[in-house]
């Protein structure tokens, strides 16, 4: 009888890890979700060369050092020394037959940051110049 109780005990036990599991799981994908949608803007162009140019401009206008910029993979990274290490990469690809994505990744002392105020700021300021771009205004 004891031995029984033990094994059911262990049994349900093993069976909250497993929930407890998979609950974080979720959790966590749920979270990588809202993160890529903080980071990432649809913008209705297809210029690939001038978006990232203008991502480079714009991310030299927020106080970043441009670190490396690769146009056939459409990728671009800074650092802002600023009193603080703050690392941004920049993606532009094609979401469909009239559509760029820029999406931006930023890390703080080789941590994610996921607070959505940065990411916000970027592309408050490379809306407006996509928007001058548009216009060709210097």
């Amino acid at each position: 009888m004891i031995t029984r109780l033990c094994l059911l005990a262990a049994a349900l036990v093993l069976t909250g890890c497993v929930h407890n599991s998979t609950e974080s799981a979720l959790e966590v994908g749920s979270n990588q979700v809202q993160l890529r949608q903080i980071q990432s803007r649809a913008f209705d162009t297809t210029d690939k060369t001038k978006t990232l140019r203008t991502v480079i401009s714009t991310l030299q206008d927020l106080g970043f050092v441009i670190d490396k910029a690769d146009l056939e993979l459409g990728s671009i990274t800074a650092t802002k020394l600023d009193g603080y290490a703050l690392r941004m990469s920049v993606t532009v690809r094609p979401r469909n037959a009239k559509q760029l994505l820029v999406r931006a990744n930023a890390q703080y002392q080789e941590a994610a940051v996921t607070d959505p105020a940065p990411y916000q700021s970027f592309f408050s300021s490379l809306s407006k110049s996509m928007f001058l771009t548009a216009q060709n205004v210097d």
